[in-house]
Parts: C-alpha cells; sequence; structure tokens
C-alpha cells in the first residue's frame, strides 16, 4: 500500500480543530444539562436544596453557552482572516464584498476594487529567506491599512496578492489613495534598505446602474493590474545592501 505524506496542520489549522471539538463538546454537555434540569423541573417538586442544585445546573448551562458563542467567534475569524497580516483572506473578502455590494446596488452607491499585486516578493524570498519575505508581507499589510479608511475591505488573497473594496463616498480618491499607498511602501522599503517596496495595482469600478458579479469585478482589475505591471520597471535589490 503506498503511503502519502500529509503536510502538518498549521497553528490556525490546529487552532481551527481545537475550537471546533471544543465546541461539539459544549453542546454535549450543555444539552446533558437542560435535558436534567428540564427532568428536575417537570417530575419532581423541587426542595431547597434542588432548588440550589436546579440553580447551579442553570448557571453551568449559561456558561457552556457563552462559551460557545466565543468559540463561535473564534472559529468564523479563524476561516475569514489570514494568519501572517491579520486582513481579511480570499473567502472573508468575498464574503463581506458580496454582501456590500448588496448594499451598494440597493443604495445606488459605486465602489472600486483594487487589485494589488505586491512586486518582487520571488525574489526577496529567494534572496534574503522567508523570514525576511513575510516581513515585507507585513509592511505591504500595514501600509494597505494606512492608505485606506477604516470602512473599506483589505484581504490578502494570495501569497503576494491583495484586494480593497472601497465604497465610493466621502473621502474616496483613487488617485490621492495610490499615491499615498506608493509613498508608504517606499518609505517601509526604506526601512528594509535592501529593496524598495512597491505594488502593481489594478482598479475596476462597480456601476449600480449596470451591476456586475464581485469575482467579475475582481478579474477587470486583475486585468488592469496586469497592464500597469507592464509599465512599472523591473523590481530588483540594492546590491551589497
Amino acid at each position: 500500500m503506498k503511503l502519502t505524506k500529509r503536510n502538518p496542520l498549521s497553528g490556525r489549522e490546529w487552532g481551527a480543530k481545537l475550537s471546533a471539538a471544543l465546541v461539539k463538546e459544549d453542546e454535549r454537555e450543555l444539552e446533558r444539562l437542560l435535558h436534567s434540569v428540564s427532568w428536575v423541573a417537570n417530575e419532581l417538586k423541587p426542595n431547597i436544596s434542588q432548588t440550589r442544585t436546579l440553580s447551579q445546573m442553570l448557571i453551568r448551562a449559561v456558561r457552556f453557552a457563552l462559551r460557545q458563542t466565543v468559540l463561535q467567534a473564534e472559529l468564523c475569524s479563524l476561516a475569514l482572516t489570514d494568519e501572517l497580516t491579520g486582513l481579511f483572506n480570499r473567502r472573508g473578502f468575498l464574503e463581506l464584498a458580496v454582501h456590500q455590494l448588496k448594499m451598494a446596488r440597493r443604495t445606488s452607491q459605486g465602489a472600486l476594487v483594487f487589485y494589488c499585486d505586491m512586486d518582487g516578493l520571488k525574489q526577496i524570498n529567494d534572496d534574503c529567506g522567508h523570514d525576511e519575505g513575510d516581513l515585507a508581507l507585513l509592511r505591504a499589510a500595514a501600509a494597505l491599512k494606512s492608505s485606506f479608511r477604516d470602512s473599506d475591505i483589505l484581504a490578502r488573497i494570495g501569497g503576494d496578492e491583495f484586494a480593497v473594496l472601497a465604497m465610493e463616498g466621502a473621502g474616496l480618491n483613487c488617485g490621492v489613495m495610490l499615491d499615498r499607498l506608493e509613498g508608504t511602501l517606499r518609505q517601509s522599503g526604506e526601512i528594509a534598505s535592501r529593496y524598495e517596496l512597491s505594488m502593481s495595482v489594478g482598479v475596476a469600478r462597480f456601476d449600480p446602474r449596470r451591476p456586475i458579479s464581485m469575482r467579475e469585478l475582481m478579474r477587470l482589475a486583475d486585468q488592469d493590474m496586469y497592464k500597469q505591471k507592464s509599465k512599472r520597471k523591473k523590481f530588483c535589490l540594492v546590491p551589497g545592501a
């Protein structure tokens, strides 16, 4: 029989499995407690001692229910966020973005999708090591956070790819945001010293009068990103730094 080697679970995957197991365990215990409380209340005329026991069981049941709420929230967070950067992952981005576009369509509000590809990550990994590559990704994520608004949805959707959904309105100026992002990335690259951080960014607009799907918007923004990347100078490390 041929054995296949399984990749070890990441800390994120272990966390998700543990949270799921605890939720199941709490569900069984909560069901048992509620069954016992129901039986005591219906079958007996509880005296003072039994009433105290009943109260204690109800308190335990409430505690289990509250812990389940916390664990379910942790599971949701694990499923929707990127472990390295803390931004949403692809799944989280698409779920939230689809919801936002439905609202935009109902309120006749436009939106912009930014598809961002980090330049030179493979070369950084190859020449400086994956730890430095992770730091570069963290700097890129921080630059996105500081360049866009708190209300915008930011995500790391792939290895070196990021996406942003920004609703049109006060404070949204596409050119200003892109200039701000470029400047912030440049400053972060100066800290790294061996390379200049940069991103190739494509943009697609959601028009509520002629709505298209989120995936189609992503495809259009991705196409625009590749057009922008072809115009940029080739990424290179600083020799001897």
